[in-house]
């Protein structure tokens, strides 16, 4: 194990492993590092081991030879170890030069060592397990720098790679997406009757709305949304389209039938998989969202974001540039970090967030109507 400050690696490296088993949005916000160190090692073949149900997204990049995805085997004992080690042997057999993972936790670290990789690299973690910094040969010290300074998420594992001498001058994800797919969503939000009341001679397009997290603590009042899409079409004309996942879409369809009056407020929630949120995201005009895989894959697909943050810390998160905001309440406690006030699953400074901020957020990004 050889921990220093920086790393010189072999110019001979012919097969690469890139480990990121963290969420969609760790995922996305790596894509810079994989960029980076595919540019550095152009004639080497490029590999990434990530969650189940991610892979899609990168069926079409270029950059990418093969995606492994680590699955969550059922059934019993029996049935689970043999599909297990079938896997980690068809991840070994790939004969990969350098490993790199990209998270502190020991799940990828081991990971990194069953692939026998000879150069097997990360950033130094004091506070993880002893045993996890051991499963490496090369590990390097975190950077100094601040890196929530207009760096943004990328930043995160992009110092991973700097430390091993790999430039990395593009801080922006990027997803590529398929013309087939992009044809198939048109489609469905034609399907769907998105602008089939739209009063101006042609379309302004549509805004995409995420009201959901997988945690419940940062998630803005429903009520909210409901006034936002109402609000949306009155004022612009811009039917909203509301995006989640399968498990997303019953809520999604109570906030549709909540709306009164004439109202475009579409659900597309659960109709999608992930490539294909990618492209309908960037048919978007514009994404409004909380704090999820939404507004990350949004930015990726180059359309402008409004995120709204509470007890999560959007100088960690958030998307940078001049064409992503963020909506906070700037209370003295927030962000603090916690699974919501008091244990409830719920936080005051999204409760407290008021539409008329949001509102006032999308006006800067969307044009008055002539």
């Amino acid at each position: 194990m050889d921990i220093r400050r920086h790393h010189t690696l072999p110019e001979d490296i012919q097969n690469i492993l890139i480990i990121q088993l963290g969420d969609i949005g760790d995922v996305v916000w790596s894509i810079p590092t994989f960029r980076a160190v595919k540019n550095a090692y152009p004639d080497a073949n490029l590999s990434l081991l990530i969650r189940e149900g991610i892979g899609n997204l990168f069926d079409t990049d270029p950059a990418v030879k093969e995606v492994f995805e680590v699955k969550r085997y059922q059934g019993t004992l029996g049935v689970r170890l043999p599909a297990q080690l079938a896997f980690l042997k068809r991840v070994r057999e790939a004969g990969f030069d350098l490993v790199f993972d990209l998270r502190s936790d020991e799940r990828g670290a081991f990971m990194a060592r069953l692939t026998g990789a000879p150069f097997r690299a990360s950033l130094v973690y004091r506070d993880a397990p002893f045993y996890r910094n051991r499963l490496f040969t090369h590990l390097v010290y975190p950077a100094v720098e601040n890196i929530r300074i207009c760096l943004g998420a990328a930043e995160q594992s992009l110092r991973i790679v700097r430390g091993f001498g790999i430039p990395t001058g593009d801080t922006v994800p990027k997803l590529f997406i398929k013309p087939e797919i992009l044809g198939r969503m048109r489609n469905l939000i034609n399907d769907h009757g998105v602008y089939s009341q739209a009063q101006d001679d042609t379309p302004t397009g549509f805004v995409t709305l995420n009201p959901f997290s997988r945690w419940s603590y940062k998630e803005w009042p429903l009520d909210n949304w409901v006034a936002i899409g109402a609000w949306l079409w009155t004022e612009y004309r811009l039917p909203a389209v509301i995006v989640g996942s399968a498990m997303e879409r019953a809520r999604a369809e109570a906030l549709v039938k909540s709306v009164s009056g004439v109202v475009k407020i579409h659900n597309l929630a659960g109709e999608t998989n992930l490539t294909e949120l990618a492209a309908l995201l960037s048919l978007s005009r514009l994404h409004v969202g909380v704090d999820s895989a939404a507004p990350h894959i949004a930015a990726a697909v180059g359309t402008p974001t409004i995120t709204l943050y509470g007890p999560s810390d959007w100088r960690d998160w958030a998307p940078v540039g001049e064409q992503h905001q963020v909506v906070t309440m700037g209370m003295d406690c927030s962000p603090c970090h916690q699974k919501g006030c008091d244990g409830r699953g719920r936080s005051r400074c999204l409760e407290n967030m008021s539409v008329d901020s949001v509102k006032e957020a999308i006006m800067r990004a969307v044009s008055p109507r002539q």
